[in-house]
Formats: structure tokens, C-alpha cells, sequence
């Protein structure tokens, strides 16, 4: 997927947000380059590809990048994208990348016994080279009973042979739990007003 983007000076970076624009940088070992890219064009983009799959980025001098999105500061208020990384790919090298991880079927401990779905990951990190990136790994969940779990290394077989997994293997992905029992006396406990002893002035945010 492409994605315009204008080479930039340092030190502008309020204005260009204030013009829709977003700061960004473009990395690898051997590049360094301030670049901005228009903000609604960014955000269709990365609702697509994520940090997981090559975007082919545009100069406007007729440079062209494939990269990944490394990183993404955001504004905490307006939940709005102040400044973006992106990685330049270089050909026949390995990157490093978060795989999103999406659960199928309905476990078998919650459809029978009731029990509850305890997703603890939603991401692996892998090593692979550009052009066999997965845009997501699957892993079905049908056959969890009541406590019963996923770790890291039952996906592995669902990722490309040559992909490389940086995580714990045994890092749990998901397990079925039983419903937490609420008493009355912790419902009326949790639901009561709580008591204020002070309450100060948060302080602005300065970029």
C-alpha cells in the first residue's frame, strides 16, 4: 500500500500538525531522513496494514521506501498521531516484527461450563524476511476446557517455516477461567461512593 510523503526541516513540527500534518522519520543503519505525511492518509494506512505489513513509501522527490511502522506517538487526549518511525527495509535482510495473533472457534470451557475467555497476548514477535511477513497468525481455541491454555508454541507451526519467534514459547496466549463469585458485601463495598482526601491540579502535558 502506498503512502505520500514530503521531505521536511527539523524544529516545524507544530506547524505541520496544526496543517494536518504529521512529523516522521524514515530509519535504517545508513538512512536518516525528516519526512511529514499528511495525517488522514497516514491513519487509512496504518488501519490497513498495521506494523506488520510494507508500506511503499513516496517522497515527492520520486524516492521511494518500503518500510514498517516502527512506532507511533500519540496524543493522549485526542488520541490523535503526533509523530511516526518508520523502518526502511533493505533487500534480502531479516526485520523484526509484532505478528497480531487472532483467536478462532469458541472454546469449549466457555460455550459448556461458563467459563471466561483470558486473552494475556495479542501480539509475537517474529523474525523474518519482508516478503514473507503473515499480516496475522491464527490459532484455534475450540478444543480449551475450564483453565485450560495456549502458549506461544502452539502457533508456531502456524507461522511460515522461516520465521524466527523472539518470544518465551511458553508465554500463555489465552486460557479459559471460571467467573469470579462476587459476594453482596464486596458489591455494596465496590459500588459505595469512595472517599476523597485530596485532590490536586493535573498539569498540562508539554511536548
Amino acid at each position: 500500500m502506498e503512502l505520500a510523503a514530503q521531505k521536511r526541516e527539523t524544529g516545524k513540527a507544530n506547524n505541520l500538525r496544526k496543517q494536518g500534518f504529521i512529523p516522521a522519520v524514515v530509519y535504517n543503519k545508513g538512512l536518516n531522513l525528516s519526512i511529514s505525511v499528511e495525517r488522514r492518509a497516514f491513519d487509512k494506512v496504518f488501519r490497513s496494514q498495521g506494523t506488520s505489513s510494507i508500506i511503499d513509501l513516496k517522497l515527492d522527490n520520486n524516492e521511494e521506501h518500503a518500510v514498517l511502522v516502527k512506532a507511533v506517538q500519540m496524543d493522549k487526549r485526542r488520541r490523535e498521531p503526533q509523530h511516526v518511525d518508520f523502518y526502511a527495509i533493505t533487500q534480502g535482510q531479516v526485520v523484526q516484527v509484532n505478528i497480531p495473533i487472532e483467536l478462532t472457534g469458541k472454546a469449549k470451557g466457555v460455550k459448556d461450563s461458563g467459563g471466561l475467555l483470558d486473552v494475556q497476548k495479542r501480539e509475537v514477535t517474529i523474525s523474518i524476511l519482508p516478503r514473507l511477513i503473515p499480516n496475522h497468525v491464527e490459532i484455534d481455541i475450540s478444543e480449551l476446557g475450564m483453565h485450560d491454555s495456549l502458549h506461544v508454541k502452539d502457533l508456531v507451526a502456524n507461522l511460515p517455516a522461516e520465521a524466527e519467534v523472539l518470544d518465551d514459547l511458553e508465554a500463555t496466549i489465552v486460557t479459559v477461567v471460571a467467573p469470579r463469585v462476587v459476594s453482596e458485601e464486596t458489591v455494596e463495598e465496590e459500588t459505595a461512593e469512595p472517599e476523597v482526601i485530596a485532590k490536586g491540579k493535573e498539569e498540562d502535558e508539554e511536548e
